[in-house]
């Protein structure tokens, strides 16, 4: 007896479709608008958006409303939910496919002649997600990434972020905020906003590095004060853990 289309797996059902995995695939490194994904697909608007809402009712992805214009919206890919469909999909067609998910690779050491990969996190106020996501990158990586942050109207350091990054035994109390300008010249590989009005002023970086943007609310504006902040710790976490995969797959610059 053949298959019917609703016993396929949830992955297969969500992703099996051009449309749907060409969407997966701009989703996979950088949060995007809608009108981002019409021009990078070259489809229809409404073609998009009603692709976009399979994807969300299958969890794939996630939707955002932007803390610089609340008119846009930012769609994410939730890899990890990825992971467990695609596990899922493979255990279903055989045990002895059920995928998992390597472990966070550390970035390797960078090879005679090349440096190591260097990446640089945004936000306005370089307080706390990319404090935050500075120390856990530098952390994760075994200390093997150049990792940077900065922002654009820079002020100090909001204490939950200290306080949370202490529960994650880092001492993120010396650290300061920096002004963009700071950097201004300086070579990434990967430069990553973490801030829906930052991505508008971002400057261009010489080289043309991989540009990125994590739609992640401020938790410094959140009335859960603390929990929020951990829950924006624990969201930079698993998309540092995917970064760190991307990372070990692509050669650093070479060292000038």
């Amino acid at each position: 007896m053949y298959c019917r289309w609703v016993d396929l797996p949830a992955f297969l059902q969500a992703a099996g479709h051009p449309v749907r995995w060409r969407l997966l695939g701009a989703l996979a490194r950088s949060d995007r608008q809608v009108h981002e994904l019409t021009a990078l697909l070259d489809g229809q608007q409404s073609l998009i958006s009603y692709h976009l809402g399979l994807l969300r009712k299958a969890d794939l992805v996630r939707a955002r409303r932007s803390s610089a214009d609340g008119r846009d919206i930012y769609y994410r890919l939730d890899l990890a939910r990825c992971g467990q469909l695609l596990a899922a999909a493979g255990g279903a067609l055989h045990p002895g496919l059920r995928l998992t998910a390597p472990p966070a690779p550390p970035a390797p050491p960078a090879s005679a002649g090349a440096a190591p990969a260097r990446v640089l996190f945004l936000c306005t106020g370089n307080s706390s997600r990319s404090q935050l996501a500075e120390a856990l990158l530098r952390r994760r990586s075994g200390g093997r990434v150049a990792t940077f942050s900065a922002g654009s109207r820079p002020k100090p350091i909001h204490p939950h972020a200290v306080t949370v990054m202490t529960a994650w035994g880092i001492d993120l109390s010396a650290a300061r905020p920096k002004h963009l300008d700071e950097f201004t010249g300086q070579h990434f590989d990967q430069v990553i906003t973490l801030c829906d009005r930052v991505r508008e002023v971002c400057p261009e970086f010489p080289g043309h590095p991989a540009a990125s943007h994590w739609s992640i609310p401020d938790p410094a504006a959140d009335p859960d004060g603390l929990p929020a902040f951990d829950r924006v710790a624990a969201e930079l976490a698993e998309r540092i853990d995917f970064l760190l995969h991307t990372i070990a797959t692509e050669p650093a610059g070479e060292a000038p």
